[in-house]
C-alpha cells in the first residue's frame, strides 16, 4: 500500500469508525500538531470513537493528494459530525516502518465561491512535471523570501505570467492585479499579512505546498499555501489560513509547526 493510500485510509476512518485499521496505520508514538487534540495514537483512536458515536455521520472528501519523501500532503473537505464543512490541508509523516508518525494541519470554514466564481477546492488536479519537483520547490522558496516575506517585492512580476493567475482564496478574484488590489485594501485598513517563518515547503511535480507562520492583523496565524507551477511561473493558488489558538487552550504541547 502506498503512503498516499495509507493517509487517505486513515482519514476515512473518521467515516467508518474502524479503530483497528487506524491503530494499524499509526505509530505507537504518533505526534499530533493539531492543537485541539491530544498527542499519541490513543488520542486519535478516541477521536474516531467519539465521531462514530454521533448520530450525525462524519463526511470526508479528499480532493488532492501528493507525496514528498516521507511525507504525504492532502487537500480535503471534512464535515465532522455535522459541525459544518471545513477545507483542510493535512500533512502526514511516515516512519521507517511505514507507519504514520506525525501530523500537521490547517482547517477553515468552507465558504461561497470567490469574486471569480472559484471555490476553495476546485481547479486543476492533474499532477505532472515530476522531473521539475526540486526546481519548483526552490522557485517557491525564492518567491516566499522575495514576495511573501517582503525582502524583494519588486521581483513579484517575475514569478507570474502577466495577469494570468487563478485564485481560489475565498475573498480575492483571479489575476495578479486583483491580488495587489486586495493587499492594498488590507493596508488601507491597517491590516498586515506577515509571513515570519517558513516551516515546510513540500513539493511533487507542478504542485508546491508551503507551511508558514506569521500574523494577520496582528493575530498569530498559520498559513498553508498550495501553488501550481506551469512553464516556470505561478499559475494557480489555494490556501487555508488559520488563527493559532491561545496556548492556554492547547490539548498538546507539540506546537502548531
Amino acid at each position: 500500500m502506498t503512503n498516499i493510500k495509507k493517509a487517505i485510509e486513515l482519514i476515512n476512518t473518521f467515516i467508518s469508525g474502524d479503530i483497528k485499521k487506524a491503530s494499524n496505520l499509526l505509530a505507537d508514538d504518533y505526534i499530533q500538531h493539531n492543537l485541539a487534540y491530544g498527542t499519541g495514537r490513543d488520542s486519535f483512536i478516541n477521536s474516531i470513537s467519539y465521531l462514530a458515536s454521533s448520530s450525525i455521520k462524519t463526511t470526508v472528501q479528499n480532493i488532492r493528494a501528493f507525496e514528498d519523501g516521507d511525507k504525504v500532503f492532502l487537500h480535503t473537505i471534512y464535515n465532522f459530525a455535522g459541525t459544518g464543512e471545513q477545507v483542510a490541508f493535512d500533512i502526514f509523516r511516515f516512519n521507517e516502518d511505514g507507519k504514520i508518525a506525525e501530523h500537521w494541519d490547517n482547517l477553515t470554514k468552507k465558504t461561497e465561491p470567490n469574486p471569480s466564481g472559484r471555490t476553495q477546492i476546485d481547479g486543476t488536479i492533474e499532477l505532472k512535471d515530476l522531473d521539475k519537483t526540486e526546481y519548483n520547490r526552490k522557485f517557491i522558496k525564492n518567491f516566499l523570501y522575495d514576495v511573501m516575506q517582503g525582502n524583494n517585492p519588486s521581483k513579484t512580476p517575475d514569478y507570474f505570467d502577466g495577469d494570468t493567475y487563478i485564485q481560489h482564496n475565498a475573498d480575492i478574484a483571479d489575476g495578479l492585479s486583483s491580488l495587489g488590489t486586495a493587499l492594498a485594501n488590507f493596508a488601507e485598513q491597517g491590516i498586515k499579512m506577515i509571513y515570519n517563518n517558513i516551516n515546510q515547503v513540500l513539493a511533487q511535480g507542478n504542485f508546491v505546498l508551503a507551511v508558514s507562520e506569521g500574523t494577520f492583523a496582528g493575530v498569530p496565524t498559520s498559513y498553508y499555501d498550495l501553488w501550481r507551477i506551469e512553464n516556470g511561473k505561478i499559475i494557480e493558488h489555494w490556501d487555508v489560513i488559520e488563527t493559532i489558538a491561545d496556548k492556554s487552550t492547547w490539548k498538546n504541547q507539540n506546537g502548531k509547526f
